[in-house]
């Protein structure tokens, strides 16, 4: 939304730096990792090992270990929340943020009605509640229950169902470093032994937000969250913001106190996994991601892990053993060369499996989806 007002501008790069220092991917962080979890409301995690990787980009001295006992404690877990997607949450943010966005979620059922004629959903969700509380199933197992009673519903619908009007845990070993485990699923009160606590305060949510991708906009947190109408939570809470606004005279929301570097300050290489949130989190992404290369993360329906050069996308990388491959999208200096071998090298040791060969190899090339 355009402002009717003029307000201070922040450029590209003006962006860029004070998203990178809330991501803390300016400098890395003297920070715990259950700290840096609940700063950045959560990791994507549709995939096991991401959240490792970004909190290695992220912080002084992370080792994988520490993010495996705080799944094993149950100190964090994984559950589909924003955009409908697994993140990894503090034990709070998963009793907390999945109220938040319940009514999304409640929205998507909407969308597989055809195949759910003749159910009812509230008796679905205590029928499959009742099934995954009893011992953790798998998502086939909960569908198989729920066909009993309802077998001329559509399979996926059903699924899609219970997803939705449960908020399912992944239950390790499932999500833990250097362990694998089929994706068993019970509910969050069930698996940290708390009931689900009201939703966090969308205002609340909303300094938070500020807090880890901000400025923003108002479309910028909508996008995050997979909600609409915050505008009203936004304006609440303007006497207490600042207000900037973009190169295309978009309002953008901040917090007096958070960290705008200035747009010069160095930004070293920084490897990302895929679905980081640093890429997602926006509506206008072009803070972090140039127009001209938009889409080049993909190949068809899979993401590739993604490699920052000056805070900006500027590659791809690929991960096979200790052989890394770099994709550069346009040529970098011969010293953000260097710096970028000594990132990955530094990824690679600090992230390697147990048991495994010493030595990195990294090199220049195309990424083979």
């Amino acid at each position: 939304m355009a402002s009717r007002t003029t307000h201070p501008v922040l450029d590209t790069r003006a962006l860029n730096r004070a998203t990178l220092a809330r991501q803390l991917l300016l400098s890395r962080a003297e920070m715990s990792a259950g700290d840096a979890v609940a700063h950045l409301l959560g990791l994507q995690a549709q995939n096991v090992k991401p959240p490792y990787f970004q909190l290695h980009a992220r912080l002084a001295d992370f080792r994988p270990a520490e993010l495996a006992g705080l799944m094993e404690s149950r100190e964090v877990v994984r559950m589909v929340t924003m955009r409908s997607t697994i993140h990894t949450h503090t034990a709070h943010d998963a009793l907390t943020l999945r109220p938040l966005v319940q009514p999304a979620r409640d929205r998507e059922v909407t969308y597989f009605r055809k195949g759910l004629t003749g159910v009812d959903l509230d008796h679905l969700a205590e029928r499959a509640r009742a099934f995954v509380e009893s011992e953790p199933r798998t998502m086939g197992e909960i569908r198989e229950e729920l066909l009993q009673e309802w077998p001329d519903a559509d399979p996926q619908s059903l699924s899609v169902a219970a997803r939705c009007r449960l908020p399912l845990v992944q239950v390790t070993p499932r999500g833990v470093w250097g362990r694998s485990g089929q994706v068993r699923l019970t509910t969050v009160e069930s698996w940290l032994g708390k009931p689900a606590g009201a939703a966090q305060p969308v205002d609340e949510v909303v300094l938070r937000y500020l807090a880890a991708f901000g400025p923003a906009s108002v479309k910028d947190m909508q996008t995050w969250a997979g909600l609409t109408r915050l505008r009203e939570a936004f304006e609440r809470l303007r006497p207490v913001l600042l207000v900037f606004q973009d190169e295309n005279g978009v309002e953008l929301f901040d917090l007096p106190d958070a960290p705008r570097p200035d747009a010069d300050t160095p930004a070293p290489p920084r490897f990302l996994p895929e679905f980081d949130n640093l890429l997602l989190s926006h509506a206008d992404r072009t803070r972090v991601v140039a127009p001209e290369i938009k889409g080049r993360t993909w190949t068809g329906n899979q993401a590739h892990c993604t490699l920052l050069v000056d805070g900006f996308l500027a590659g791809l990388w690929k991960l096979d053993g200790q052989a890394l491959t770099v994709e550069l999208f346009g040529p970098v200096p011969k010293a953000a060369k260097e710096e970028i071998v000594a990132e990955g090298e530094l990824m690679v040791a600090g992230l390697a499996e147990p048991g495994g060969a010493g030595g990195v190899s990294v090199q220049f090339g195309a990424i083979n989806p």
